[in-house]
Protein backbone atom coordinates (compact mmCIF):
# COMPACT_ATOMS: atom_id res chain seq x y z
CA UNK A 1 0.00 0.00 0.00
CA UNK A 2 1.61 3.30 -1.12
CA UNK A 3 1.77 6.57 0.78
CA UNK A 4 -1.22 8.11 -1.04
CA UNK A 5 -3.22 4.93 -0.46
CA UNK A 6 -2.49 5.02 3.27
CA UNK A 7 -3.52 8.67 3.41
CA UNK A 8 -6.85 7.96 1.69
CA UNK A 9 -7.57 5.01 4.01
CA UNK A 10 -6.88 7.19 7.06
CA UNK A 11 -9.12 10.06 5.94
CA UNK A 12 -11.94 7.72 4.90
CA UNK A 13 -11.48 5.85 8.18
CA UNK A 14 -11.73 9.14 10.10
CA UNK A 15 -14.99 9.95 8.28
CA UNK A 16 -16.25 6.46 9.15
CA UNK A 17 -15.15 6.93 12.78
CA UNK A 18 -17.20 10.13 13.13
CA UNK A 19 -20.26 8.66 11.41
CA UNK A 20 -20.24 5.42 13.42
CA UNK A 21 -19.72 7.33 16.67
CA UNK A 22 -22.63 9.61 15.76
CA UNK A 23 -24.72 6.53 14.96
CA UNK A 24 -24.82 5.47 18.64
CA UNK A 25 -24.36 8.75 20.47
CA UNK A 26 -28.02 9.47 21.30
CA UNK A 27 -28.46 6.38 23.52
CA UNK A 28 -26.43 7.60 26.54
CA UNK A 29 -27.77 11.17 26.35
CA UNK A 30 -31.44 10.26 25.73
CA UNK A 31 -32.49 10.80 29.38
CA UNK A 32 -30.87 14.25 29.38
CA UNK A 33 -32.66 15.19 26.14
CA UNK A 34 -36.01 13.97 27.52
CA UNK A 35 -35.53 16.00 30.72
CA UNK A 36 -34.46 19.15 28.89
CA UNK A 37 -37.35 19.01 26.41
CA UNK A 38 -39.78 17.94 29.17
CA UNK A 39 -40.97 14.82 27.35
CA UNK A 40 -41.30 11.17 28.33
CA UNK A 41 -38.32 8.90 27.64
CA UNK A 42 -40.57 6.75 25.44
CA UNK A 43 -41.29 9.76 23.21
CA UNK A 44 -37.63 10.73 23.17
CA UNK A 45 -36.89 7.27 21.76
CA UNK A 46 -38.33 8.59 18.48
CA UNK A 47 -34.97 10.30 17.94
CA UNK A 48 -33.25 6.93 17.52
CA UNK A 49 -35.82 5.79 14.96
CA UNK A 50 -35.69 9.17 13.20
CA UNK A 51 -31.99 8.58 12.56
CA UNK A 52 -31.92 4.83 11.91
CA UNK A 53 -34.77 4.61 9.37
CA UNK A 54 -33.31 7.08 6.82
CA UNK A 55 -29.83 5.77 7.60
CA UNK A 56 -30.96 2.29 6.54
CA UNK A 57 -33.00 3.34 3.51
CA UNK A 58 -30.38 5.66 2.03
CA UNK A 59 -27.70 2.96 2.19
CA UNK A 60 -29.19 1.58 -1.04
CA UNK A 61 -29.64 5.00 -2.66
CA UNK A 62 -26.21 6.57 -2.30
CA UNK A 63 -24.34 3.71 -4.00
CA UNK A 64 -26.12 4.04 -7.36
CA UNK A 65 -25.94 7.84 -7.08
CA UNK A 66 -22.17 7.56 -6.62
CA UNK A 67 -21.88 5.21 -9.62
CA UNK A 68 -23.76 7.71 -11.79
CA UNK A 69 -22.42 11.06 -10.58
CA UNK A 70 -18.99 10.10 -9.19
CA UNK A 71 -18.02 8.66 -5.82
CA UNK A 72 -15.80 11.48 -4.64
CA UNK A 73 -18.33 14.11 -5.71
CA UNK A 74 -21.18 12.45 -3.79
CA UNK A 75 -19.23 11.64 -0.60
CA UNK A 76 -17.80 15.17 -0.44
CA UNK A 77 -21.28 16.72 -0.71
CA UNK A 78 -22.68 14.22 1.81
CA UNK A 79 -19.94 14.91 4.39
CA UNK A 80 -20.55 18.66 4.13
CA UNK A 81 -24.27 18.12 4.69
CA UNK A 82 -23.64 15.61 7.50
CA UNK A 83 -21.52 18.18 9.32
CA UNK A 84 -24.19 20.87 8.95
CA UNK A 85 -27.01 18.52 10.04
CA UNK A 86 -25.06 17.39 13.10
CA UNK A 87 -24.50 21.01 14.11
CA UNK A 88 -28.22 21.75 13.66
CA UNK A 89 -29.03 18.99 16.17
CA UNK A 90 -27.40 21.15 18.86
CA UNK A 91 -30.00 23.84 18.09
CA UNK A 92 -33.07 21.59 18.29
CA UNK A 93 -35.66 23.28 20.49
CA UNK A 94 -38.40 20.65 20.35
CA UNK A 95 -38.79 16.93 19.74
CA UNK A 96 -40.05 17.63 16.21
CA UNK A 97 -37.18 19.89 15.17
CA UNK A 98 -34.58 17.62 16.75
CA UNK A 99 -36.11 14.56 15.03
CA UNK A 100 -35.97 16.36 11.66
CA UNK A 101 -32.31 17.28 12.18
CA UNK A 102 -31.46 13.70 13.27
CA UNK A 103 -33.25 12.35 10.19
CA UNK A 104 -31.15 14.62 7.95
CA UNK A 105 -28.02 13.46 9.75
CA UNK A 106 -29.01 9.84 9.13
CA UNK A 107 -29.63 10.49 5.43
CA UNK A 108 -26.15 11.89 4.77
CA UNK A 109 -24.37 9.55 7.21
CA UNK A 110 -25.67 6.66 5.08
CA UNK A 111 -23.32 7.67 2.26
CA UNK A 112 -20.01 7.15 4.02
CA UNK A 113 -19.77 3.36 4.37
CA UNK A 114 -20.85 2.21 0.89
CA UNK A 115 -19.06 4.96 -1.02
CA UNK A 116 -15.83 4.66 1.00
CA UNK A 117 -15.77 0.91 0.42
CA UNK A 118 -16.48 1.39 -3.28
CA UNK A 119 -13.61 3.92 -3.47
CA UNK A 120 -11.30 1.41 -1.80
CA UNK A 121 -12.43 -1.19 -4.36
CA UNK A 122 -11.54 1.25 -7.16
CA UNK A 123 -8.17 2.28 -5.71
CA UNK A 124 -6.63 -0.98 -4.48
CA UNK A 125 -5.85 -4.18 -6.39
CA UNK A 126 -7.57 -7.27 -5.05
CA UNK A 127 -4.45 -8.57 -3.29
CA UNK A 128 -4.25 -5.36 -1.19
CA UNK A 129 -7.97 -4.76 -0.87
CA UNK A 130 -8.78 -6.85 2.21
CA UNK A 131 -6.07 -5.18 4.27
CA UNK A 132 -7.28 -1.73 3.18
CA UNK A 133 -10.91 -2.60 3.93
CA UNK A 134 -9.97 -4.13 7.27
CA UNK A 135 -8.08 -1.00 8.31
CA UNK A 136 -10.94 1.26 7.24
CA UNK A 137 -13.58 -0.82 9.03
CA UNK A 138 -11.45 -1.13 12.15
CA UNK A 139 -11.04 2.63 12.47
CA UNK A 140 -14.73 3.16 11.75
CA UNK A 141 -15.95 0.70 14.36
CA UNK A 142 -13.52 2.09 16.91
CA UNK A 143 -15.78 5.15 16.67
CA UNK A 144 -18.79 2.98 17.47
CA UNK A 145 -16.98 1.38 20.40
CA UNK A 146 -15.99 4.77 21.81
CA UNK A 147 -19.29 6.52 21.08
CA UNK A 148 -20.93 5.99 24.46
CA UNK A 149 -17.81 7.02 26.38
CA UNK A 150 -17.33 10.10 24.17
CA UNK A 151 -20.99 11.10 24.34
CA UNK A 152 -21.25 10.46 28.08
CA UNK A 153 -18.07 12.40 28.83
CA UNK A 154 -19.07 15.44 26.74
CA UNK A 155 -22.58 15.46 28.21
CA UNK A 156 -21.13 15.22 31.73
CA UNK A 157 -18.86 18.25 31.30
CA UNK A 158 -21.14 20.27 28.99
CA UNK A 159 -24.68 19.10 28.14
CA UNK A 160 -26.45 17.08 25.45
CA UNK A 161 -26.31 20.02 23.02
CA UNK A 162 -22.57 20.12 23.51
CA UNK A 163 -22.32 16.51 22.27
CA UNK A 164 -23.74 17.47 18.87
CA UNK A 165 -21.69 20.65 18.78
CA UNK A 166 -18.44 18.77 19.41
CA UNK A 167 -19.36 16.10 16.87
CA UNK A 168 -20.05 18.78 14.24
CA UNK A 169 -16.61 20.29 14.90
CA UNK A 170 -14.99 16.86 14.67
CA UNK A 171 -16.83 16.15 11.41
CA UNK A 172 -15.23 19.24 9.87
CA UNK A 173 -11.81 17.52 10.04
CA UNK A 174 -12.47 14.60 7.63
CA UNK A 175 -14.56 16.89 5.43
CA UNK A 176 -11.63 19.30 5.00
CA UNK A 177 -9.22 16.39 4.48
CA UNK A 178 -11.42 14.98 1.71
CA UNK A 179 -11.45 18.41 0.04
CA UNK A 180 -7.68 18.72 0.44
CA UNK A 181 -7.05 15.29 -1.09
CA UNK A 182 -9.88 15.56 -3.63
CA UNK A 183 -7.61 15.06 -6.65
CA UNK A 184 -6.27 11.76 -5.29
CA UNK A 185 -9.72 10.17 -5.25
CA UNK A 186 -11.05 8.38 -8.37
CA UNK A 187 -13.64 10.41 -10.30
CA UNK A 188 -15.09 7.75 -12.61
CA UNK A 189 -18.74 8.36 -13.55
CA UNK A 190 -21.31 6.22 -15.34
CA UNK A 191 -24.07 8.71 -16.28
CA UNK A 192 -25.92 6.12 -18.35
CA UNK A 193 -26.24 3.67 -15.44
CA UNK A 194 -29.74 2.93 -14.16
CA UNK A 195 -30.10 3.70 -10.48
CA UNK A 196 -31.59 0.43 -9.26
CA UNK A 197 -31.08 -2.03 -12.13
CA UNK A 198 -27.81 -3.45 -10.68
CA UNK A 199 -29.64 -4.63 -7.55
CA UNK A 200 -31.75 -7.11 -9.50
CA UNK A 201 -28.63 -8.58 -11.10
CA UNK A 202 -26.69 -8.71 -7.84
CA UNK A 203 -29.54 -10.44 -5.99
CA UNK A 204 -30.27 -12.69 -8.96
CA UNK A 205 -26.79 -14.22 -9.02
CA UNK A 206 -26.17 -17.00 -6.51
CA UNK A 207 -22.58 -16.00 -5.78
CA UNK A 208 -23.48 -12.46 -4.73
CA UNK A 209 -26.82 -13.43 -3.15
CA UNK A 210 -25.16 -16.01 -0.89
CA UNK A 211 -22.62 -13.41 0.21
CA UNK A 212 -25.38 -10.96 1.15
CA UNK A 213 -27.18 -13.68 3.13
CA UNK A 214 -24.04 -14.29 5.23
CA UNK A 215 -23.64 -10.51 5.67
CA UNK A 216 -27.24 -10.37 6.96
CA UNK A 217 -26.63 -13.20 9.43
CA UNK A 218 -23.35 -11.60 10.55
CA UNK A 219 -25.21 -8.37 11.30
CA UNK A 220 -27.98 -10.18 13.18
CA UNK A 221 -25.73 -12.19 15.47
CA UNK A 222 -22.53 -10.13 15.88
CA UNK A 223 -24.04 -6.64 16.01
CA UNK A 224 -27.03 -8.12 17.82
CA UNK A 225 -24.61 -9.13 20.60
CA UNK A 226 -22.61 -5.90 20.55
CA UNK A 227 -25.79 -3.82 20.86
CA UNK A 228 -26.52 -5.33 24.28
CA UNK A 229 -22.95 -5.56 25.60
CA UNK A 230 -23.31 -2.15 27.27
CA UNK A 231 -26.57 -3.18 28.92
CA UNK A 232 -24.93 -6.41 30.13
CA UNK A 233 -22.04 -4.46 31.68
CA UNK A 234 -24.44 -2.04 33.37
CA UNK A 235 -26.58 -4.90 34.73
CA UNK A 236 -23.65 -7.03 35.88
CA UNK A 237 -21.31 -4.35 37.25
CA UNK A 238 -23.42 -1.21 37.64
CA UNK A 239 -20.80 0.90 35.83
CA UNK A 240 -21.62 4.35 34.41
CA UNK A 241 -21.51 5.13 30.67
CA UNK A 242 -17.90 6.30 30.79
CA UNK A 243 -16.64 2.97 32.16
CA UNK A 244 -18.99 1.02 29.90
CA UNK A 245 -17.66 2.87 26.88
CA UNK A 246 -14.06 2.26 27.90
CA UNK A 247 -14.68 -1.48 28.29
CA UNK A 248 -16.43 -1.63 24.93
CA UNK A 249 -13.44 -0.02 23.23
CA UNK A 250 -11.97 -3.55 23.35
CA UNK A 251 -14.28 -4.27 20.40
CA UNK A 252 -12.99 -1.26 18.45
CA UNK A 253 -9.32 -1.79 19.34
CA UNK A 254 -9.40 -5.41 18.20
CA UNK A 255 -11.23 -4.31 15.05
CA UNK A 256 -8.32 -1.99 14.24
CA UNK A 257 -5.69 -4.64 15.04
CA UNK A 258 -7.60 -7.35 13.17
CA UNK A 259 -8.13 -5.04 10.23
CA UNK A 260 -4.38 -4.64 9.83
CA UNK A 261 -3.96 -8.42 10.03
CA UNK A 262 -6.81 -9.60 7.82
CA UNK A 263 -5.22 -8.86 4.44
CA UNK A 264 -1.97 -10.62 5.33
CA UNK A 265 -3.83 -13.61 6.73
CA UNK A 266 -6.01 -13.83 3.62
CA UNK A 267 -2.89 -13.85 1.44
CA UNK A 268 -1.37 -16.70 3.49
CA UNK A 269 -4.42 -18.75 4.43
CA UNK A 270 -7.01 -17.85 1.84
CA UNK A 271 -10.05 -15.62 2.38
CA UNK A 272 -12.27 -18.62 3.13
CA UNK A 273 -10.24 -19.56 6.22
CA UNK A 274 -10.17 -15.96 7.47
CA UNK A 275 -13.96 -15.87 7.21
CA UNK A 276 -14.21 -19.10 9.23
CA UNK A 277 -11.74 -17.79 11.80
CA UNK A 278 -13.85 -14.64 12.16
CA UNK A 279 -17.10 -16.49 12.75
CA UNK A 280 -15.42 -18.84 15.25
CA UNK A 281 -13.81 -15.92 17.13
CA UNK A 282 -17.14 -14.10 17.41
CA UNK A 283 -18.91 -17.28 18.56
CA UNK A 284 -16.25 -17.94 21.20
CA UNK A 285 -16.51 -14.30 22.35
CA UNK A 286 -20.27 -14.68 22.84
CA UNK A 287 -19.89 -17.92 24.77
CA UNK A 288 -17.15 -16.45 27.00
CA UNK A 289 -19.47 -13.56 27.90
CA UNK A 290 -22.25 -16.05 28.69
CA UNK A 291 -20.06 -18.31 30.85
CA UNK A 292 -17.60 -15.87 32.44
CA UNK A 293 -19.04 -12.38 31.91
CA UNK A 294 -19.08 -11.73 35.65
CA UNK A 295 -15.25 -11.84 35.64
CA UNK A 296 -14.12 -8.47 34.29
CA UNK A 297 -11.00 -9.73 32.52
CA UNK A 298 -12.95 -12.50 30.78
CA UNK A 299 -15.70 -10.06 29.81
CA UNK A 300 -13.14 -7.79 28.14
CA UNK A 301 -11.67 -10.84 26.37
CA UNK A 302 -15.13 -11.83 25.11
CA UNK A 303 -15.83 -8.33 23.77
CA UNK A 304 -12.37 -8.22 22.17
CA UNK A 305 -13.01 -11.56 20.42
CA UNK A 306 -16.33 -10.20 19.15
CA UNK A 307 -14.42 -7.27 17.62
CA UNK A 308 -11.76 -9.53 16.10
CA UNK A 309 -14.40 -11.91 14.78
CA UNK A 310 -16.38 -9.05 13.31
CA UNK A 311 -13.48 -7.52 11.39
CA UNK A 312 -12.20 -10.86 10.02
CA UNK A 313 -15.70 -11.80 8.89
CA UNK A 314 -16.79 -8.44 7.56
CA UNK A 315 -13.57 -7.48 5.77
CA UNK A 316 -13.61 -10.85 3.96
CA UNK A 317 -17.21 -10.45 2.86
CA UNK A 318 -16.64 -6.82 1.84
CA UNK A 319 -13.58 -7.72 -0.21
CA UNK A 320 -15.61 -10.42 -1.92
CA UNK A 321 -18.39 -7.92 -2.68
CA UNK A 322 -15.96 -5.43 -4.29
CA UNK A 323 -15.33 -8.08 -6.97
CA UNK A 324 -18.95 -8.34 -8.07
CA UNK A 325 -19.28 -5.39 -10.45
CA UNK A 326 -16.68 -2.83 -11.41
CA UNK A 327 -19.12 -0.41 -13.05
CA UNK A 328 -21.71 -0.81 -10.29
CA UNK A 329 -19.39 -1.13 -7.31
CA UNK A 330 -21.27 1.56 -5.42
CA UNK A 331 -24.48 -0.46 -5.72
CA UNK A 332 -22.71 -3.66 -4.68
CA UNK A 333 -21.33 -2.00 -1.54
CA UNK A 334 -24.65 -0.33 -0.77
CA UNK A 335 -26.28 -3.76 -0.64
CA UNK A 336 -23.61 -4.94 1.80
CA UNK A 337 -24.23 -1.90 4.02
CA UNK A 338 -27.99 -2.33 3.73
CA UNK A 339 -27.95 -6.02 4.68
CA UNK A 340 -25.39 -5.51 7.43
CA UNK A 341 -27.14 -2.54 9.05
CA UNK A 342 -30.51 -4.17 8.47
CA UNK A 343 -29.20 -7.35 10.08
CA UNK A 344 -27.96 -5.32 13.03
CA UNK A 345 -31.39 -3.75 13.41
CA UNK A 346 -33.13 -7.12 13.18
CA UNK A 347 -30.67 -8.66 15.63
CA UNK A 348 -31.20 -5.82 18.09
CA UNK A 349 -34.99 -6.15 17.82
CA UNK A 350 -34.91 -9.94 18.20
CA UNK A 351 -32.42 -9.56 21.04
CA UNK A 352 -34.89 -7.45 22.98
CA UNK A 353 -37.46 -10.24 22.76
CA UNK A 354 -34.92 -12.89 23.69
CA UNK A 355 -33.86 -10.88 26.74
CA UNK A 356 -37.48 -10.44 27.82
CA UNK A 357 -38.07 -14.18 27.47
CA UNK A 358 -34.89 -15.80 28.81
CA UNK A 359 -32.66 -13.04 30.23
CA UNK A 360 -29.74 -10.95 29.04
CA UNK A 361 -26.88 -13.42 29.48
CA UNK A 362 -28.70 -16.14 27.51
CA UNK A 363 -28.76 -13.84 24.47
CA UNK A 364 -24.99 -14.28 24.12
CA UNK A 365 -25.27 -18.07 24.29
CA UNK A 366 -27.98 -18.11 21.62
CA UNK A 367 -26.03 -15.76 19.33
CA UNK A 368 -22.85 -17.80 19.84
CA UNK A 369 -24.62 -20.97 18.74
CA UNK A 370 -26.22 -19.12 15.82
CA UNK A 371 -22.77 -17.98 14.65
CA UNK A 372 -21.62 -21.60 14.55
CA UNK A 373 -24.67 -22.40 12.40
CA UNK A 374 -23.74 -19.42 10.19
CA UNK A 375 -20.24 -20.88 9.86
CA UNK A 376 -21.70 -24.19 8.67
CA UNK A 377 -23.92 -22.36 6.18
CA UNK A 378 -20.91 -20.43 4.87
CA UNK A 379 -19.18 -23.71 3.99
CA UNK A 380 -22.06 -24.45 1.64
CA UNK A 381 -22.59 -20.94 0.29
CA UNK A 382 -19.12 -19.40 0.02
CA UNK A 383 -15.74 -20.49 -1.20
CA UNK A 384 -12.62 -18.70 -2.43
CA UNK A 385 -12.99 -17.15 -5.85
CA UNK A 386 -11.14 -14.33 -7.57
CA UNK A 387 -12.88 -12.34 -10.27
CA UNK A 388 -10.73 -11.51 -13.26
CA UNK A 389 -10.34 -7.78 -14.07
CA UNK A 390 -12.53 -8.09 -17.19
CA UNK A 391 -15.25 -10.19 -15.54
CA UNK A 392 -18.46 -8.19 -15.60
CA UNK A 393 -21.53 -8.41 -13.46
CA UNK A 394 -23.39 -10.23 -16.19
CA UNK A 395 -20.62 -12.84 -16.51
CA UNK A 396 -20.54 -13.87 -12.86
CA UNK A 397 -22.35 -17.17 -12.72
CA UNK A 398 -23.17 -19.69 -10.04
CA UNK A 399 -20.61 -20.85 -7.49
Amino acid sequence: MNKDGNRIIMLLGLAGFIVMADNWVVSPILPAIAQNLTIDISRAGLLISAYMIPFGIFQIIFGPLADRYGKKQVITFAMIMFTIATGLCALGSSLTSLAIFRALTGVFAASVMPISLALIGDMFPVQERQGAIGTFMGISFLGQGLSMAIGGTIAYFLNWRGVFGVYAILAIIPTLLILKNYKLLPSEKHPDSKLFAPYAKLLGTSRSLFTYIIVLLEGIFIIGSFSYAGAYIAQTYGFNYLYIGLIMTAFGIMSVIGGRMSGKLAAKMGARKVLSLGLVSAAVGDIIIYLYGDVLGMLILGIALLGLGFIFTHSTLLTRATEFAQKARGAAMSLVAFFFMGGGGIGTAIGGRVIAAVGLSNLFLINGIALIVTLLLSFVMIRDHVVEPNESLEEIGNL
